[in-house]
């Protein structure tokens, strides 16, 4: 233990502490800009700044560790103003355009210039613009870019995909896209990991509600039916924008706002996503029965942030992924289809919207390979979270005396294994009751396949399916993802099954999530859903009764032609910009 004074405080801290982890601890937060533990700790807001004594200099808090004796001050006149003036010259290169920015409320920008007691400005604002295709699922706002290397260090050291580099020096540098690319030249994943570790509006998602819910949108057209499908995670989250807890932020309390916005019909995509486990838990069965020694494994295909890095990073093992559309594909082919048919409407008159937690949605109901109903879209809109909870609050609704409401049916009934996808493990757990199920006649423990579970970011398991042993694994951010396919490739591992989620902590912890600056909530999140899971009187895909009257009535069986037209893919029907290096060139944090 090392012995400090902070403030005139004694404080004894372990060896190694940082003083900004010492102040902390004894009472005296240090506010930070571009701080991200074990990530980002580059000292280049000079924010965290603090006085010791004995040194004439003032030192970076974040990146200095405290030694015996030392006398630390967090809160000096000196340590006040030079915090002031460097947070006064952010601002002099920042569009303060606050009232009207998406981070307006958890801007930590914002946060830090409210508590300094600014009352006017002394420097000249001179905000930087750059242009932008604003068509593209990610924006960057340069105006707003305080160059703190969170979004560099965030897509180097977590995702392992060098899309962020500083450019130009001096008074010009900037953070752009590395290579000197477009961003939609870029091999960017849209995994929005960059977005949601970014202090500011810098970075964000492409915002699409005015599409949707302005005047001359869908919403208002009385000639659309609007169908809107909320996704796993999504109900695990929202509430976080209100201040609401868990429990009562509850997916029907969602339904109900959703209703009051004006959509006809509210749906589960965990309906979906039991449709999922059907189709591609019978194409593994299919492949575990027809693989040969030195095959590799099947990978899941449900993140499309994962198909993009897989198919930028390492194209020859496209063909290993599972042909399955993702759930909000899938939900968006049965609408315009099969529950267009069920109530006498021209799927063309349908609009179908998916609230997600991700930002590679909003490119994956893009692509051309993947509409498969024959009217246009099979998902017209995809909003992220942070969208939608924008607009109920933009709606004005009292979410503090708003009621429960049902999904709708026929589309809206999911099972405890459908809503564990949202968490990193669940959809291999999901698959592998069913699979049990199909395999020996029975239902297994829908405990039994558990050992997947938890944050960590790679995961190994063995299980005894009706005799055979299948080998698992469970990734959850790209730089995992890499770590594992270099394991495969390299002949260390052997798998026949592995999930992948571009995302740390699954979609739980996705890039279209609400915002809280320095805290990673996957795994509190993750929680939400289990519980969700365990509370289901539904607990096993292949008994959700709404999907077996969907095989029953149109689908057939699980795989048949008309399944496999709907509801599976090729992913090699489009392009996706190759990454500029060979996978060696990419080093990753241990080496």
């Amino acid at each position: 233990m090392v012995n400090v004074t902070i403030n005139k405080r004694p404080i004894s801290v372990p060896k190694g502490t940082t003083i900004l982890d010492a102040a902390a601890q004894a009472g005296f937060p240090v506010p930070t800009l571009c701080y991200l533990k074990d990530i980002n700790e580059i000292a280049a807001c000079r924010v965290c700044v603090v006085e010791v004594k004995g040194i004439e200099h003032l030192i970076p808090s974040c990146n200095n560790v405290v030694e015996e004796g030392m006398e630390i001050i967090t809160n000096s006149p000196k340590v006040r103003e030079a915090r002031r003036t460097n947070v006064e010259l952010i601002l002099s290169q920042h569009r303060t355009n606050c009232p009207t920015c998406v981070r307006s409320g958890s801007c930590q920008l914002q946060k830090i210039a409210n508590t300094l007691n600014f009352v006017e400005d002394h420097y000249k604002s001179e905000p930087v613009f750059k242009d932008w295709n604003l068509q593209f699922p990610l924006i960057k706002d340069t105006s707003k870019c305080m160059k703190c290397m969170r979004c560099v260090q965030i897509c180097d050291k977590v995702q392992s995909l060098n899309i962020w580099d500083i450019s130009f020096t001096g008074s010009r540098t900037n953070v752009d896209v590395s290579h000197n690319r477009l961003i939609e030249q870029a091999d960017c994943a849209l995994c929005g990991q960059c977005i949601t570790h970014c202090p500011t509006a810098a970075l964000r998602e492409r915002d699409d509600t005015a599409r949707l819910f302005d005047m001359t949108g869908d919403l208002q057209n009385p000639e659309k039916i609007t169908v809107v499908q909320i996704a796993p995670a999504v109900r695990a989250a929202w509430g976080e924008a209100f201040g609401l807890s868990p429990e009562y932020a509850t997916d029907k309390r969602l339904v109900a706002a959703l209703k009051m916005m004006g959509f006809d019909y509210v749906f589960d995509t965990n309906f979906s996503a039991d449709l999922t486990i059907m189709e591609e838990g019978t194409e593994f069965l299919a492949r575990l029965k027809e693989k040969k020694e030195n095959d590799g494994p099947m990978f899941t295909s449900c993140c499309p942030g994962w198909v993009r890095f897989l198919k930028s990073q390492y194209p020859d093992m496209v063909g290993q992924l599972s042909t399955a559309k993702s759930p909000q594909q899938m939900f968006g082919a049965v609408t315009k289809t099969y529950f267009a048919e069920k109530i006498g409407v021209d799927p063309k008159n349908i609009t179908s919207v998916s609230i997600m937690p991700c930002l590679a949605k909003k490119q994956e109901c893009d692509l051309p390979s993947i509409n498969d109903a024959g009217a246009g879209k099979d998902v017209d809109y995809v909003l992220t979270t942070r969208e939608i909870c924008r607009m109920i609050k933009a709606d004005q609704i009292d979410l503090t005396h708003l009621p429960e409401m049902e999904f709708d049916s026929p589309l809206g009934t999911g099972s405890g294994a459908g809503v564990i996808f949202g968490a990193t493990g669940g959809v291999m757990e999901a698959a592998l009751r069913t699979c049990y199920a199909v395999v020996t006649g029975e239902n297994p423990s829908p405990e039994a396949f558990s050992q997947v579970r938890g944050v960590r970011g790679w995961k190994e398991a063995d299980f005894d399916l009706g005799g055979t042993v299948i080998h698992t694994a469970v990734v959850s951010g790209l730089g995992n993802a890499r770590r594992l396919i270099r394991a495969v490739r390299r002949g260390e591992v052997h798998y026949d099954f592995v999930e992948v989620m571009a995302c740390p902590g699954g979609c739980a912890g996705g890039g279209g999530q609400p915002i809280h600056d320095g805290c990673e909530l996957a795994g509190e999140r993750g929680k939400v859903l289990y519980r969700y899971d365990e509370q289901n009187t539904l607990r096993f895909s292949h008994e959700n009764p709404e999907v077996q009257a969907l095989y029953k009535e149109y689908l057939k069986e699980p795989n048949s032609d008309i399944a496999h037209h709907l509801l599976h893919t090729d992913h090699f029907a489009w392009e996706m910009p190759r990454a500029p290096h060979y996978d060696e060139d990419v080093l990753l944090p241990e080496e």
